[in-house]
């Protein structure tokens, strides 16, 4: 299972710039025998997290700190044990105190990321909503709790985020096409076909974007023009999920899901 945010293996795993090695030392890997450890067992985690999981518990009963809790977090989340996996990425950033802010936003969206896997997506955006507190400059940030509030079906909130996101990246077709989808949720076609129009500029061949274009001209009664955004959907991408959300706007069906999820093709953390 993919985990979006798992760049804290590469983030602690690199040396840290000199200032920071002078003033602080890696709070997950504070010695080198740490730092192989804790590469060495997130790596497992994400291959056989069931296996990785005891021999993480046995590390951090052996006193391997912040490290081996944070291996024991991402064992569970890849075993599919979400909400054990979102309390303890919770845990650790608590017990971090005021150091870190941008290691502490991580690990709550990582814990964001658990609870949205667990259904839960209240406990989601309040997890989200402190990460934003600590690092309110990181556009994917954003992205998460709009999808939390998607789920929620809070769709003001949901197109204040992706629309927050978006001024910091206004080139990204993945956030325009969620902003499309979420007007479109929130009733107003008119905004929904003019962002999926904005995304198709940059992407004319962009499957998400030639739906949510297509489910705005279907919202506004043209069959006919919507249709052609999903023939070109089912050309593009057959056998898919998309193909299959096409195959319903072709027989006149408007999704009734939330835009809950990142589309497949959206870049992972």
């Amino acid at each position: 299972m993919l985990f979006t945010r798992v760049l804290l293996l590469v983030t602690l795993a690199a040396p840290l710039p000199a200032l920071a090695q002078q003033s602080q030392a890696n709070p997950f890997a504070p010695t080198p025998n740490h730092l192989r450890r804790y590469t060495e067992c997130m790596q497992q985690a994400r291959r056989e997290p069931l296996k990785a999981l005891p021999l993480a518990e046995k590390w951090k009963a052996e006193g391997g700190g912040l490290g081996a809790r944070h291996c024991v977090a991402v064992a569970m989340f890849e075993a599919g044990q979400y909400v054990a996996a979102a309390r303890q990425f919770e845990a650790i950033e608590r017990d971090m105190g005021g150091e870190r802010p941008g290691i502490r936003a991580e690990l709550l969206a990582q814990a964001g990321q658990a609870w949205m896997e667990a259904n839960q997506a209240e406990n989601a955006a309040a997890a989200q909503s402190r990460a934003l507190d600590l690092k309110s400059d990181d556009p994917d940030l954003w992205v998460d709790r709009g999808l939390s509030y998607a789920a929620l079906r809070l769709w003001p909130r949901a197109i204040s985020d992706f629309e927050r996101s978006l001024q910091m990246q206004p080139g990204n077709v993945e956030t325009r096409v969620l902003l499309a989808a979420a007007w479109r949720n929130q009733g107003d076609s008119v905004r929904a076909l003019a962002e999926a129009e904005r995304a198709l500029r940059s992407a004319p061949e962009h499957s998400g974007a030639l739906l949510e274009h297509g489910f705005a001209l279907l919202a506004q009664g043209n069959r006919t023009a919507a249709n052609a955004d999903f023939t070109k959907v089912l050309e593009l991408v057959p056998g898919t999920d998309e193909a299959k959300r096409a195959e319903a706007g072709v027989r006149g069906e408007l999704p009734t899901a939330p835009a809950a999820s990142r589309p497949e093709t959206a870049p992972k953390r």
